[in-house]
């Protein structure tokens, strides 16, 4: 749908309500790719429609996979291989597609180009291209060092020795190995080492569990070591319901604790595979009162009637911890959100860009290499004019200023369309006058 250029949204008085979920973004990126090179047909439930998939979608059109409609499920028919062994994929600033089809194209060899658009040509990606070309890939660079576009060429990879990836930058370059080593594992097991910290550890478990519906088992020594055994091969489970988007539900429970509530989320919830599910405990350490079903949660306000302050590491749910950024507005004192640097590498530097926009409520905010410490104002400034970055999420956690009860001014609310087109229009259902 179309935005205007800015959007100026009012204050609520409350926020109660029921939200089904779109798709995960994660699960849905990951099942379309897998899809791909399963053999057999898949049908795909629930599968997220947005920027970033229509991107992943496109990129499989380009490479020849066999990709319909019927009703609300997407059919991908994989063949085992990739169809096309020359193409250019556009990515645009999908960084799961990005990393994951550079990962598969790089290892399997063939003549592409990958792309996006100016930011993505910014987000780092030498990590990946350097564990790749280590084993073999042929893999250059367009235009800057470390960053797309890329040209990718014949391959020689032989699984006799182990790959190795840095896990301090983004857990998407150990996504995109996994997810292709089946495809190299005719000749040998695949090894994937780890050197450093693995961040962002709950998407590996995402990988490594949907893997496994497609028939791959991956062991695991620690978060260090990932072996794929000789001979493993992706088949299609016939049908893959992709879950509610534990992500997008930071937003509505937020809204809940800040606003009152009860806001429900349906879609994901006790039951979730994602990590940014356990964004609801980091609201009920505020003090919010959090409720779950199996593929539900539901969030109030504190009996206080007001947040309270949290000291948190959250490196295992660095998106939806940008949602808690907000949330500090409105608390009770100073709080600290620690083990966030991936934030610097993502749609934009979230860091940089958050402490600017924070400010810009009367708030006293300290930006570290991975940290923020977000000291409320006595009273939020109203009338904030947030600039969006071209960051769908910078866009989604600041419209809870009027969910808090403050006006504010979104640019650019049109970036939202990347994960969550209509996510305006299903905010303001929630308000109660």
């Amino acid at each position: 749908m179309a935005y205007p250029p800015f959007l100026d949204l009012t204050p609520f008085q409350k926020a109660e309500g029921v939200v089904a979920l779109p798709g995960s973004k994660s699960i849905s990126i990951r099942a379309l790719l897998l899809s791909a090179i399963a053999e057999g047909s898949t049908r795909l439930s629930g599968l997220l429609d947005s920027d970033d998939t229509r991107v992943m979608l496109g990129a499989l059109g380009q490479l020849g996979v066999p990709v319909s409609r019927d009703g609300d499920e997407v059919v991908v028919s994989g063949t085992g291989v990739i169809p096309k062994t020359a193409a250019e994929i556009f990515v645009g600033n999908s960084g799961l597609s990005a990393r994951t089809l550079v990962a598969l194209l790089g290892l399997t060899g063939g003549d592409y180009r990958v792309h996006g658009v100016p930011r993505m040509h910014e987000r780092p990606i030498g990590d990946l291209v350097e564990a790749l070309n280590a084993a073999g890939a042929g893999i250059s660079y367009e235009l800057a060092e470390g960053f797309p576009p890329l040209r990718i060429g014949a391959a020689n990879v032989e699984p006799s020795k182990p790959f190795r990836v840095r896990g301090n930058v983004s857990s998407q370059f150990l996504t995109g190995i996994l997810q292709a080593a089946p495809l190299l594992s005719a000749k040998g097991p695949v090894v994937i080492e780890v050197e450093g910290e693995l961040i962002s550890k709950p998407y590996i478990e995402i990988t490594l569990g949907m893997m496994a519906q497609f028939g791959v088992a991956v062991e695991r020594e620690d978060w260090l070591r990932f072996t794929v055994p000789m001979g493993s091969k992706y088949l299609s489970p016939g049908r893959f319901a992709v879950e509610g988007d534990a992500s997008s539900a930071s937003y509505f429970l937020a809204a809940g604790a800040i606003a009152g509530g009860p806001v429900r989320v349906t879609g994901a919830g006790r039951a979730s595979v994602q990590g940014d599910a356990k964004f609801a405990q980091a609201l009920a350490a505020m003090g919010a009162r959090i409720e779950y079903g199996e593929d539900w949660m539901e969030a109030r306000g504190p009996e206080s009637g007001r947040l309270q302050a949290f000291d948190l590491d959250l490196n295992h749910i660095p998106d939806a911890a940008m949602t808690l950024a907000v949330c500090a507005l409105f608390a009770d004192g100073t709080s600290v959100l620690r083990n966030i640097g991936s934030w610097r590498v993502k749609e934009t530097d979230r860091l940089a860009a958050m402490a600017t926009e924070l400010r810009k409520t009367g708030a006293e905010v300290e930006e570290g290499s991975d940290y923020l410490r977000v000291t409320p104002p006595v009273r939020v400034l109203p009338g904030a004019a947030i600039d969006t970055y071209d960051d769908h999420r910078v866009a989604m956690c600041f419209s809870l200023l009027a969910v808090g009860g403050v006006p504010v001014r979104i640019h650019e609310p049109g970036c939202v369309a990347k994960t969550f087109p209509d996510y305006f229009e299903r905010l303001a259902g929630l308000r109660v006058m």
